[in-house]
């Protein structure tokens, strides 16, 4: 199956401007590391650390463009590998996803829910609304067509109370970090085809920068493991989502190269 990389640099709900730069680190050392083109999706513009609507609007073009692209990518039978500056892409990705290959589970890597919608987010931001919409719990403008029942969450540990609320009563698969987590993992994935979205913020604080930083997540063993144990899966899809190129704002670049060896298991899959 060819390769499709994309690179998203448009707004998306951003805080601060290190996650454009991050994504374009991402995509540059997965070209490199692949041997791939990069199609770049979107132009860099300055953070508004806005209200979910106001940044719903402001990204709506490049995220329309986001969306094409993957429609393309999957109609012409490509596997996807994307590096989003914010979560707050997927909601153009997932229902291209859902249209294209709607029996596979989205493995959704992250420190949160992403299951909020407008009514329930106590702050307002984008990205918190970034599974929601996908899953048709509110509607976003760049439509839904993903099944709740094709979610599986791994490493959330600050959920709000409505999407604790939501993952308890529609009985989505929760995998928190700790013992057993690949064994876990196999068992809620039960063999189905897989999309990966991994925001970074899944791992521990201190291993790569990150806007959200909250203890006892993963380590990059930890996400080792669990890749391999997804490389055993069809995988259709990879989204690198919330890596910083710097710890702070004018600080030193830093290299996403950890995190990419670590995602091991499943290029070298994409390598055969």
């Amino acid at each position: 199956m060819p390769i499709a990389l994309t690179c998203f640099q448009g707004r998306a709900g951003d805080h601060n401007d290190l996650g454009i730069p991050g994504a374009k680190s991402v995509a540059a050392h997965l070209a490199r590391k692949l041997g791939l083109e990069t199609v770049t999706v979107g132009d860099p513009e300055p953070a508004l650390n806005g209200h979910w609507a106001v940044e719903l609007e402001a990204a709506m073009p490049a995220l329309k463009r986001m969306r094409d692209r993957f429609d393309v990518v999957y109609a012409e039978g490509s596997f996807s590998l994307a590096a989003t500056s914010r979560c707050a892409v997927s909601l153009a990705t997932l229902p291209a996803l859902a249209r294209h290959h709607g029996n596979a589970v989205v493995v959704w890597f992250d420190a949160h829910g992403d299951l909020n919608t407008p009514e329930a987010s106590s702050t307002g931001y984008l990205g918190g609304l970034a599974l929601s919409g996908p899953c048709g719990l509110w509607q976003s403008g760049l439509g839904g067509g993903l099944s709740i029942e094709n979610i599986v969450l791994v490493g959330q540990r600050d959920l709000d109370p409505f999407e604790a609320e939501l993952i308890e009563a529609k009985r989505i698969p929760h995998i928190r970090p700790g013992a057993n987590l690949p064994q876990r993992l196999t068992e809620a994935v039960a063999g189905r085809p897989v999309y990966i979205h991994l925001d970074c913020d899944v791992l521990s604080p201190g291993i790569v920068p990150t806007d959200y930083q909250h203890e006892n997540g993963l380590s990059l063993d930890d996400l080792r493991a669990a890749c391999a144990v997804l490389a055993g899966s069809e995988v259709v899809g990879l989204e690198i989502a919330e890596f910083q190129n710097a710890w702070e704002e004018g600080g030193d670049p830093v290299s996403p190269e950890p995190l990419i060896e670590a995602l091991e298991p499943l290029l070298q899959k994409l390598r055969r």
